[in-house]
């Protein structure tokens, strides 16, 4: 009988080992994105009944789920504030899918988190103040929602961030001089938006930076003379602005860019001095991301 009874108790333990691949917290949280987000007709849904690691989309590594890829899966609703619950998620990729409302408090919880991708959504409301908690981020894309208000001047903090692409939204206000703190930024999208005000001489810090975009805004003023410190950008897009002056161009090697983008309207400048023949002229748009 007690070897009947060990042998129970042996198969309730290996049972939960089995079953319990993820934190209450962490599937509580799994389970809310799910309804918030009318799983019931995502295109690939989640067998409620399997394993966490079994569902599409979840990666799971020594219990906890560091990744969630639901790109293109037709998400609908708005996130849960459980979604801070996420300890130890490294990659969340929500792109191209229908949700709605506004980012929840919980999402500047995720302080182990490298890859955010919101792109192609209708996200409404404000980034969040405290934007900046995420401080192991090195990609951040929410190109094309309907995010407004200003960048918060706290995204300065993120300093690992080498992707930061905010086009196609309704962000306004100044561009915040705390931009000049990411050292390892590379590429910038800040592409049609109603942004105003001066471009931030301390932008001339992100040495490494290789695409910037600024172009269908109403930035103004002139370009920062400290601009001709960015010898590695190739993709430089400032057209359909509001610039007085583009004097300061001088100071930039024309000849490191693949696009150069911009327009100075009745402003007569002379660039006689600057060859444009290695560059390409064009009015495009920072390409989007689909990449999943």
């Amino acid at each position: 009988m007690r070897n009947l009874l060990s042998f129970f108790v042996l198969c309730l333990i290996t049972s939960t080992v089995i079953f319990a691949k993820v934190p209450r917290a962490e599937k509580k949280a799994l389970l809310d994105l799910y309804e918030s987000t009318n799983g019931e007709h995502w295109v690939k849904k989640w067998n409620l009944r399997a394993p966490v690691s079994d569902w599409y989309g979840v990666t799971v590594e020594n219990d906890h789920v560091v990744e969630i890829n639901l790109f293109r899966n037709n998400l609908m609703g708005s996130l849960p504030s459980s979604i801070g619950n996420f300890k130890h998620l490294t990659k969340l990729n929500l792109a191209f899918n229908n949700l709605t409302g506004e980012l929840p408090d919980g999402i500047v919880l995720l302080s182990n988190l490298k890859v955010l991708k919101l792109e192609m959504n209708k996200i409404k409301g404000e980034l969040p103040e405290s934007i900046g908690a995420l401080e192991s981020l090195e990609e951040l894309t929410a190109f094309n929602n309907f995010i407004s208000g200003n960048i918060p001047e706290g995204i300065g903090n993120i300093s690992n961030l080498k992707l930061l692409n905010l086009s196609s939204n309704a962000l306004s206000g100044e561009i915040p001089s705390s931009l000049g703190d990411l050292a390892h930024l590379e590429s910038l999208g800040l592409f049609e938006n109603a942004l105003q005000g001066f471009i931030p001489r301390e932008m001339g810090n992100l040495v490494k930076m290789k695409e910037l975009v600024l172009a269908n805004n109403q930035l103004s003023g002139a370009i920062p003379e400290e601009f001709g410190q960015l010898a590695s950008l190739q993709v430089f897009q400032i057209q359909n602005n509001q610039f007085n002056s583009f004097e300061n161009l001088r100071m930039m090697d024309s000849r490191q860019f693949l696009v150069f983008d911009y327009d100075d309207g009745n402003i007569k400048t002379d660039f006689k001095d600057i060859n444009f023949s290695n560059s390409r002229m064009a009015d495009t748009k920072f390409e989007d991301d689909v990449d999943n």
